[in-house]
């Protein structure tokens, strides 16, 4: 599953970290999410969406196989 993660964080201006403390898990996790080694819980994509204000399919796109 594809994600633009980075490029919303990018676009308000924050660290892994600081959304990680927003949604209340690690850099860590945010950093695999990003990075397509992790697919979030249904609960975690739906926190992710709600700090950029935008759709959870705005934010996580399924791939071919996904």
């Amino acid at each position: 599953m594809k994600n633009t993660i980075r490029v919303e964080r990018a676009i308000k201006n924050i660290t892994q970290g600081e959304l990680a403390d927003l949604i209340g898990v690690s850099r860590q996790t945010i950093n695999t999410i990003e990075s397509n080694k992790y697919v979030p819980s249904t609960v975690l994509a739906l926190k992710i969406a709600r700090v950029f204000n935008k759709a959870v399919e705005q934010i996580f796109e399924l791939e071919e196989g996904d």
